[in-house]
């Protein structure tokens, strides 16, 4: 069986620091060894209301943020979910498949329907399904998480034993799950117990990835941290979260460990350590932010690979779904 890796990303607009630390960066290193899809899943982001025009904006700039990171279009597929029909007629083929009760227990539709669970979409609800469609479409053999998508991963491989079972046939692969490296959570900047968001009120929250370099060290100055200096050991930053986090975003940016950060600055106080995370910050994500910016300018070309790669990602997805609905009943 071909080792095949599906993961995508929400054209939520703001692209930032935990997009390329939890994800993009891990998805580079998997292409030569994998053959990988990655999509803007553009049809999970209407979960909510959006603005068409700003939708259209979002996935050409969640697009230039891939290839700006380094995803090579003529190495993975890239392309935008609307444009693949097959992650809707799976969706509603496993929201048949999956049951209230699984759904019932995922975390994230309660924490993003909060007290307004009767007014949530209904689509919200059902997304895992549409998340378990968007990787099972292709026969994905693995998907790179983050520790809060597991719970989601786990759906769809119930989805997958299911429908093997219903329909006694081994047509779907059990996925496994690929967690790669330090920074895979980025927190808050401003709340180390919170994740880095976009929906974050406040600015100073997150490092946006078009941020110039004034930015980025302004940022990282008001980063909010404690008095203690840094210890030897990253165990013993337990109980000081925006410690922690400012250590794993500097160790994930140097590709280093947490302890070996903590040898390296034992018994310095933050002030140092944030003039480095600064310049560390600053030489990494310099060269993405203008190739961003570069890529952003010519919507011509974004547009020619989201269409080249929706032609490929079809290719691979209809005789797997034909083999679905051979194996339902479906006439075709």
């Amino acid at each position: 069986m071909t080792k095949r890796v599906f993961s995508g990303a929400q054209p939520s607009g703001n692209m930032h620091l935990g997009n390329y630390l939890g994800a993009f960066r891990n998805w580079v290193k998997l292409q030569d060894d994998f053959e990988c899809i990655y999509c803007v899943v553009d049809m999970h982001a209407i979960t909510v209301w959006q603005d068409p025009a700003d939708l259209r904006a979002q996935v050409r700039e969640a697009a230039a943020a891939y290839i700006a990171a380094g995803v090579d279009p003529n190495k993975s597929i890239l392309f935008n979910q609307s444009r693949v029909a097959g992650h809707a007629e799976l969706a509603w083929i496993f929201n048949c498949v999956a049951r209230i009760g699984w759904l019932n227990r995922m975390t994230q539709f309660k924490d993003k329907a909060g007290k307004n669970r009767e007014k949530a979409s209904a689509g919200l609800y059902v997304y895992p399904n549409l998340m378990a469609a968007d990787i099972l479409l292709y026969k994905a053999t693995h998907v790179p998480v983050g520790e809060d998508q597991k719970q989601h991963l786990e759906l769809t491989r119930d989805i997958a034993q299911k429908f093997n079972n219903d329909y006694g046939i081994e047509l779907f692969p059990v996925v496994e799950p690929i967690i790669q490296g330090e920074g895979t959570r980025v927190m808050s900047l401003r709340d180390g117990t919170n994740k880095m968001s976009k929906s974050d009120p406040s600015e100073y929250s997150r490092i946006n990835l078009n941020d110039d370099a004034d930015t980025i060290a302004q940022k990282i100055r008001k980063a909010k941290t404690d008095a203690e200096l840094l210890p030897a050991k990253a165990d013993l930053l337990e109980g000081r979260p925006e410690a922690q986090n400012l250590v794993s975003i500097y160790a994930a940016l140097t590709d280093m460990s947490r302890d070996a950060v903590c040898a390296e600055y034992e018994g310095k106080g933050f002030g140092d350590f944030k003039k480095a995370l600064t310049d560390v910050a600053v030489t990494r994500l310099a060269p993405i932010t203008e190739e961003m910016a570069r890529l952003q300018k010519d919507e011509a070309y974004i547009d020619s690979v989201l269409r080249a790669g929706a032609e490929r990602a079809h290719a691979i997805a209809e005789p797997i779904l034909n083999e679905v609905k051979d194996a339902i009943g479906f006439m075709r």
